[in-house]
């Protein structure tokens, strides 16, 4: 009897034995491979010299990625930061007046850490000049000895110069977005933007570059009329050393440093 049960304790530990080899090793018989991930294979950016427009890519800047009506304002949100602290150029604003022909303005602008001085020549040739910094705004006209001044406010230079920014792009009602792309625009690469109508029957198109997160082009529509065009030179960085913001009686407000 004795030895017949020691026959079956060992039949007993064969059969457990057994058991968990199979549940080790024998149920990847019976159950489906699990799927095999590729990852992407990492690009070094001197392989990819030129963007899609056929420019060379700025690849230590800037990530190129798909923008579409939802996400373009992100988009150009993170851009910000690529815009320059230190920088000159020259814009030029066309406006509708009325009878098919156009108005041009020029801005002469300049920004260097937090001032910005813009000298704007208008259609009839009347020279404004603007200073703002230190939270403050000065103007006055060509041949004045004198000029106005007042608290700063988020959008005075920007009035100044009579042209929309990167700021209006984001501060768009996402369902007025109707296109969205990257454009060749004066020679530069952009994020391209283009709304529906608005309340007055106008569609806006923007362009702001990806190398430097500034607007440099602009247009509003109404119908099939051009009403507004806004143009920017390339961008000259840092503004030169040793430039001065100065009012008219010679009070320098700004020196650029070196």
């Amino acid at each position: 009897m004795e030895g017949r049960n020691r026959t079956i304790f060992v039949v007993l530990i064969a059969i457990v034995i057994v058991v968990a080899v199979f549940s080790s090793f024998g149920l990847n018989l019976f159950t489906p491979a699990a799927p095999e991930i590729t990852l992407p294979a990492v690009t070094d950016p001197a392989e990819d010299q030129e963007d899609q427009s056929g420019q060379p890519a700025d690849t230590d800047r800037y990530v190129r990625v798909e923008v579409t009506p939802e996400t373009v304002q992100n988009v150009i949100r993170t851009m910000v930061p690529l815009q320059p602290e230190s920088y000159f150029r020259a814009i030029t604003v066309e406006t509708s007046l009325g009878d098919g022909t156009m108005g041009a303005t020029v801005n002469r602008v300049w920004q260097d850490a937090g001032w910005t001085q813009v000298e704007s020549t208008w259609p009839g040739g009347t020279v404004e000049y603007t200073i703002a910094g230190d939270g403050m705004v000065y103007r006055w006209y060509g041949g004045d000895s004198t000029w106005t001044r007042w608290d700063q406010g988020e959008r005075d230079i920007n009035m100044a110069q009579r042209i929309p920014t990167y700021e209006d792009v984001l501060a768009l009602n996402v369902k007025l977005i109707t296109s969205t792309g990257y454009e060749e625009r004066n020679g530069e690469s952009c994020v391209y933007v283009e709304t529906a109508e608005n309340e007055l029957g106008n569609r806006e198109r923007y362009w702001v570059s990806v190398s430097n997160g500034l607007l440099i082009g602009a247009e509003t529509w109404c119908g099939d009329e051009l009403v507004m065009r806004m143009s920017s030179e390339p961008v000259e960085m840092p503004v030169p050393a040793d430039t001065t913001f100065t009012l008219p009686d010679g009070t320098v407000l700004h020196v650029v440093e070196g």
